[in-house]
């Protein structure tokens, strides 16, 4: 269903467009030159499960520092592509530190921050020629919260010209659009590939997001990033990012994502992984880790075990993921449900492949476990939590065993 019209690009072995699964990447919010912080950081993303992890390029020394970063990747056995994010001065740092440029698996560059007039085509023209000589792809990233500005009041004049002018939220959207593409044809004729270009528009409201992204996709067949940018914190920046990422990723639009989650002070930066992977997950277009189900509470649930429960089984499920994902291959799909009473408790639980139905108020204190919709035990006492969770990793290893059809 997903991006059967665009140009597959090879992202560091990651493929990327082409009716490829949609790959998930984050972004690093650490100090670049500071390698060591920056490596940990990276790794932190990619064992969380980002397929592409981007890092700010915007001084010598970070640019210095990318091939450190990329070797204490290496050492810690994680191949995860490394994207370089270039504003203003991207194209000295890749002629200064030709070993940056040939570490990054890509390049992001925003053509409204590449310069101003003659340097502006110059400065592009030094990136794109840098890409094609060390054979790397780029991301042409518009983003309307740094449009180029000459090509705006151009716009405008053209809209203020016709007889009846657009409003200013269209001009808004189609100069980010004409942004991304007029940059992405002269890289093409500037000899990179169009299966080494990714382009995105990045726009902060939901609905400019869709209409935006929706144009792209019937005007070309470049690979797309989708991300709405400036989500903002919590659950405003999840909710928002998934109301317009859901629209267009069902419409089969979009090759990689990323949500642009405000960090909460203490948070982890791993979230905006988490957040990206269970919109693919939960709408059924790729799976990552066994998804949990739980009853939202009510009257006959007044103990929070169930919750407490579910909650640890949650993060038990996540956190065996790195090694699951190596030795039990198709464990990411597995389902299993906790459930605090005996309305859908039962029920839910024969459809999850392993399931709990804790007693409710007032019910028996037992609780029994179904496993491939049949019953399978019954648990008391005060060590429910810990025998079930020894039972489900008794069977991820039964099913999904690498020995189990032997």
């Amino acid at each position: 269903m997903h991006s059967k019209k665009t140009h597959t690009v090879n992202v560091g072995g990651v493929l990327i467009g082409g009716g490829q699964p949609v790959a998930v990447q984050s972004m690093t919010n650490t100090d670049t030159a500071d390698a060591l912080r920056t490596a940990m950081q990276v790794a932190d993303l990619a064992r969380a499960g980002s397929e592409l992890v981007r890092i700010t390029v915007n001084t010598e020394a970070a640019a210095r520092a990318v091939p450190e970063i990329a070797e204490r990747l290496e050492q810690m056995n994680l191949q995860v592509p490394l994207v370089g994010d270039f504003h203003f001065n991207g194209h000295k740092l890749l002629a200064a530190v030709p070993e940056c440029a040939e570490a990054l698996a890509k390049y992001r560059i925003n053509p409204g921050n590449v310069g101003r007039g003659k340097k502006r085509d110059e400065q592009f023209a030094t990136m794109i020629e840098t890409a094609a000589r060390y054979n790397k792809p780029v991301r042409i990233g518009a983003n309307w919260g740094s449009l180029d500005q000459e090509l705006l009041a151009r716009m405008l004049d053209e809209n203020a010209a016709r007889k009846t002018p657009l409003p200013l939220d269209a001009i808004n959207r189609e100069a980010v659009i004409t942004s991304a593409l007029e940059s992405a044809e002269r890289a093409e004729a500037l000899g990179l590939g169009a299966d080494k270009i990714i382009i995105s528009c990045k726009m902060s409201r939901v609905q400019d997001l869709i209409s935006v992204y929706q144009t792209l996709a019937e005007r070309s067949r470049y690979a797309l990033h989708l991300g709405l940018t400036e989500a903002g914190m919590g659950s405003k920046g999840i909710v928002a990012s998934t109301a317009a990422l859901a629209v267009l990723l069902q419409q089969g639009i979009g090759d990689t994502i990323r949500i642009s989650l405000t960090p909460e002070p203490g948070g982890s930066r791993t979230q905006e992984v988490v957040v990206a992977q269970e919109i693919l997950q939960t709408m059924g277009l790729r799976a990552f880790t066994p998804m949990v189900s739980a009853c939202p509470g009510c009257g006959r649930t007044s103990s929070t075990y169930f919750q407490e429960l579910a909650e640890q089984i949650q993060a038990h499920l996540r956190e065996s993921m790195p090694v699951w994902r190596d030795s039990y291959p198709g464990v990411e799909s597995m389902t299993v449900a906790v459930m605090g009473c005996v309305v859908n408790g039962p029920g839910e639980s024969k459809h999850a492949d392993i399931g709990i139905s804790l007693p409710g108020t007032g019910e028996h204190p037992v609780a029994p476990v179904y496993v491939d919709g049949q019953k399978d035990v019954t648990l008391k006492g005060d060590n429910i939590a810990g025998e079930f969770t020894a039972l489900v990793d008794n069977y991820v290893k039964s099913r999904y065993g690498r020995g189990r059809n032997a």
